[in-house]
């Protein structure tokens, strides 16, 4: 009863969206289930850091990387904080524990020729799913969202007159973001087509799969996944390069970081300062270029 109201207050209070609602249940029930094991006479309300401490130590035994970890704990903490809130417990076991040491990892974006590449090779397909994953790659890199985001987007969502589009956001919170004139043709080209859909069973979103459901997140990873293989020989091909591509060549153009920050929908500016490392490069050239003793 503990767990579903503090899932309740998730979804319903922080407006949370499912998928990390039932992430934190799926971290959290992989934690009773330990304590179960262990002691099926301790309730969650009487657990002791050494508990959790042993935990903590089988996740390490099975290869759970730190991170991993790190995030099933803090999704642990968090429902000790919920049961002091409602005064369920007198004390946060998890109160004065650090996190795990992780190393951080470096997001490496495609180059623009890569993307240029992509977007070549998909411009000779002009059939219902050559259009949908044109748009699909040019939205991602001109708009730096989510896929989530992408996923949820509505026909209603998309202004072709303002040349805008409303995203919605974690813990939904909406954003407006201009599309540039290329992603305004794009669109209208990939509604002729998805129009002669025979059977479209999600009509308010705007992309389909050729059933004419909904398109779902696994898809839009293997297409990006599929063309950037052809074009990059970097491991890591996913939608959340694609964004940190856009992000870290706005920075290198000189777009100032809270613009970004708003475009991005990032609730702070520490998180959009992740995408910096990358620009250093390109500062190092304008610097050289521009500075008066650089020649000297």
């Amino acid at each position: 009863m503990l767990l579903k109201a503090f899932l309740d207050y998730l979804l319903l209070e922080k407006k949370y969206s499912q998928l990390t609602v039932n992430a934190y249940k799926k971290d959290i029930e992989t934690f009773l289930n330990f304590i179960n094991e262990e002691d099926q006479t301790t309730t969650i309300k009487e657990v002791h850091y050494s508990q959790i401490r042993s935990w903590i130590v089988s996740l390490v035994q099975k290869d759970i990387t730190n991170r991993s970890i790190n995030r099933k704990i803090s999704a642990l903490n968090s429902f000790y904080k919920f049961l002091l809130k409602i005064e369920e417990v007198n004390l946060n076991p998890l109160s004065k524990h650090k996190a795990l040491k992780t190393s951080k990892k470096v997001q490496i974006p495609f180059s623009e020729k890569e993307i240029a590449t992509v977007l070549d090779q998909i411009n000779h397909d002009q059939d219902f799913e050559g259009l949908r994953n044109k748009l699909i790659i040019e939205l991602f890199y001109s708009t730096g969202i989510r896929r989530i985001e992408l996923v949820n987007i509505k026909l209603k969502d998309v202004d072709l007159i303002n040349k805008t589009v409303k995203i919605l956001g974690k813990r939904n919170k909406e954003r407006i973001i201009p599309l540039l004139p290329m992603i305004v043709n794009s669109v209208n080209s990939y509604k002729l087509e998805r129009n002669k859909l025979e059977i479209i069973t999600d009509n308010q979103y705007l992309f389909l799969t050729k059933k004419g459901v909904k398109i779902y997140e696994t898809l839009v990873y293997r297409i990006i996944n599929d063309y950037f293989s052809k074009a990059s020989s970097k491991v890591k091909k996913s939608p959340h390069i694609l964004r940190h591509s856009f992000a870290t060549h706005l920075l290198n153009e000189g777009a100032e970081l809270n613009a970004v920050k708003e475009l991005l929908g990032h609730s702070s500016l520490a998180a959009t300062q992740v995408y910096t490392h990358n620009s250093i490069a390109e500062l190092k050239k304008v610097y050289a270029k521009a500075h008066p003793r650089s020649k000297k």
